[in-house]
């Protein structure tokens, strides 16, 4: 069984800036990772993260046939402007079987459950985000840090995701 990460997002830069060194980290472990878009747009910097690449409302209209992964990240802007995310966040929380992580800027208040953690990135992720950074336009803004940080609900059941430690 392979473990599966969904990524939840609008933005191909943000996930790139936010999480694409924990994505390729993932990805190299042999996980399934899919960023699943409301947007479009070049999809070259998702394509050098190793990550697959599907339409959220498709998705979220097939969300009960679909095996659930074992983590869910989602943008925290989109957490707080889409319902039908927020919703979803809040009931993987209550159920405990799923892990779900958030990245941004803007941590939603409403999330009690959470706590901060960061994922310490090979060197290989770190060379493989600067390209996705430079393939989206956004490398001369942003810098690749040896760490990507995001809040993190507990599950009731261990982990499998033992890259994510409680950020200092």
């Amino acid at each position: 069984m392979r473990y599966r990460l969904d990524v939840v997002a609008t933005d191909i830069p943000e996930v790139v800036r936010y999480a694409g060194g924990w994505l390729v980290d993932r990805v190299m472990a042999g996980w399934d990772v899919t960023v699943l878009l409301s947007g479009s747009g070049d999809l070259r910097p998702l394509e050098i993260l190793g990550v697959d690449v599907a339409d959220l409302e498709g998705a979220l209209e097939m969300w009960a046939e679909r095996p659930h992964p074992q983590t869910v990240a989602v943008s925290s802007c989109l957490f707080g402007s889409d319902a039908r995310v927020r919703e979803g966040v809040l009931n993987a929380l209550d159920q405990g079987m799923t892990e779900v992580t958030l990245w941004g800027e803007h941590w939603p208040a409403e999330l009690d459950a959470v706590g901060s953690v960061e994922h310490r990135l090979s060197a290989a992720a770190r060379a493989f985000k600067a390209q996705a950074l430079a393939a989206a336009d956004v490398a001369d803004s942003v810098s690749v840090d040896g760490a990507e940080t995001f809040l993190c609900g507990v599950m009731a059941c261990p982990s499998v995701a033992a890259d994510l430690v409680p950020a200092s």
